[in-house]
């Protein structure tokens, strides 16, 4: 209870330092004017995430004063990588920093991935933390003997700049990270597991303070400083997750797939088309959907029902057996086909109404 006391705090703080962001006069009034990815239409302040990461911060001390007097428990935060913690906290206020300047000045791209990979290197080489093997239900396993660090890097470089290009609806990705953080602390609390049963309540309760904000018609926007940060905590978190025994990849990827499959998808079918996957676009299903008449509070409000499904698949999928779990996998495969091939169809008939109204 004393824990949600403290995520309490820090979605008031969170509601009352985006209040203050949203004030012209504030010296970190920064505005998002649209280009060519955004749905918005008019400028609007995007350091949301920045109140977001200080109130957690702060929700951080709160925590470790209240809970924990005599330990800093984010110092032992793992069984398997006793520095994990304290490297995971650092590398986000490292990309924080980073994102806030990249929002406020704009910074090249390589520069941008060479700080992320910096961070990303520094907890799996560095922590050591890193992805040993994929589970296979009702198969085995795949051992990823010889190249766990490279491609644990990939995955939280991935998951570091998927939530980026997702953060481009009212409301979204401030709703992900409410289910998504709430599911990882949910399964940290069933394994006892404090240091991320703390972040991820935490962050999960801030983000709750920011939709307060950012829900459609969004008043701020949570910029990379948010989106940055929040996507590395979800990767490194996972894979800490997963290398301490609290659930298997399969879990985590089903709670954020939302973001996960829609990011890869596109960016696969960008790729795959010789267009450049780096430049700003509206291919994103999520986009296509508000653009085709969905517009913005049905397609939030469609996208929350995916992401409430997808926490459920995830909690029935960790406690299922072994073919229980390869069903949910399969069902979860195909029912995200599914819903690529009806967004496709949508199209086709929006597209053929156009042209009859044309005629």
């Amino acid at each position: 209870m004393a824990l949600l006391g403290v995520g309490g705090l820090v979605l008031v703080l969170t509601y009352w330092g985006i209040g203050w962001l949203c004030m012209p006069g504030s010296r970190l009034y920064l505005l998002d004017y649209p280009n060519a990815r955004s749905l918005h239409e008019i400028p609007t302040p995007r350091t949301g995430g920045l109140a977001l990461l200080v109130s957690a911060a702060i929700g951080l001390i709160v925590a470790t004063l209240w809970e924990f007097p005599t330990q800093a428990w984010w110092l032992s935060a793992s069984q398997t990588s006793p520095t994990a913690g304290a490297w995971i906290l650092a590398m986000t206020v490292l990309l924080a920093v980073v994102s806030f300047w990249d929002d406020r000045d704009g910074l090249p791209v390589l520069l941008r991935l060479a700080v992320q990979l910096i961070a990303a290197a520094t907890v799996v080489i560095g922590a050591g933390v890193s992805l040993s093997s994929l589970s296979l239900p009702a198969v085995g396993s795949l051992s990823f003997e010889g190249v766990a660090v490279p491609l644990t890097l990939l995955f939280v470089l991935w998951m570091t700049n998927l939530y980026n290009f997702m953060d481009g609806m009212d409301g979204f990705a401030g709703g992900m990270t409410v289910f998504g953080f709430g599911a990882i602390a949910y399964f940290a609390w069933q394994a006892q597991h404090p240091f991320i049963l703390i972040l991820s309540l935490i962050i999960s309760m801030g983000a709750v303070g920011f939709l307060l904000y950012n829900l459609p018609p969004a008043r701020i926007f949570m910029g990379d400083v948010g989106s940055i940060s929040l996507g590395f905590l979800s990767g490194t978190l996972s894979v800490l997750g997963v290398q301490d025994g609290l659930f298997d990849i399969w879990t985590p990827l089903l709670v954020f797939s939302p973001f996960v499959l829609d990011a890869t998808t596109t960016m696969l079918g960008r790729a795959v088309r010789g267009e450049k996957i780096w430049e700003a676009h509206r291919t994103h299903y999520y986009q296509r959907l508000v653009l085709h008449g969905w517009g913005h509070r049905k397609t939030l409000l469609s996208e929350y029902a995916l992401m409430a499904l997808c926490v459920a698949a995830a909690v029935l999928y960790h406690g299922a057996t072994d073919s229980g779990r390869l069903a949910i996998l399969v069902v979860w495969i195909l029912g995200f086909a599914g819903l690529a091939v009806g967004v496709g169809l949508m199209e086709q008939r929006a597209g053929q109404q156009g042209r009859m109204y044309e005629d």
